[in-house]
């Protein structure tokens, strides 16, 4: 069973931009190799760009977190709300069918909470590139608190409640 089973990608890509709309995150809806299944795109800063551009930020920044924090949420079968590397927050909600686990829905690219601060000095040396250039770019970043992020796990896990009754 595949995601694309239950419904079109063209639904996907509509849950993904309603959760933007209400959260501001990067929203990606991931298959079970954690590869994102639509080419939808609506990033939530300018600095993720700069990273996922980079095969070594794609690579250690991007695709490592979502990997970790993707089988922590398969294998407890709840959201699962953490950071990447970079400082950003990234919420993964795993996508199960009865018991079988078919894929994953979230988003990131915002600071958790007020304390949170974007690890430019680690970018720099993973990204190969100047640490003010990086600076510049985290000033933009927003926002959000750990209840918004409960708040969008709900929204997603009751998205996926209505996908899976409307499928049966």
């Amino acid at each position: 069973m595949d995601l694309t089973d239950l419904q079109s990608l063209e639904k996907w890509i509509e849950l993904e931009k309603d959760i933007h709309a209400y959260s501001g995150l990067d929203a990606s809806v991931f298959n079970t190799d954690g590869i994102r299944i639509t080419g939808h795109k609506k990033w939530a800063n300018e600095l993720c760009p700069v990273i996922k551009a980079n095969p070594k930020g794609q690579t250690f920044i991007c695709s490592a977190a979502h990997q970790n924090i993707a089988a922590q949420a398969q294998k407890t079968k709840k959201p699962v709300i953490d950071e990447c590397d970079a400082g950003m927050v990234k919420i993964v909600v795993p996508v199960f069918l009865k018991d079988q686990f078919i894929g994953a829905v979230g988003g990131c690219g915002l600071l958790l909470g007020g304390d949170g601060e974007i690890e430019t000095f680690l970018l720099g040396k993973t990204l190969e590139m100047e640490e003010c250039d990086l600076e510049k770019l985290a000033k933009k970043v927003g926002s959000l608190t750990e209840q918004q992020a409960e708040e969008i796990c709900t929204l997603i896990s009751g998205r996926w409640d209505k996908i899976v009754s409307n499928s049966l």
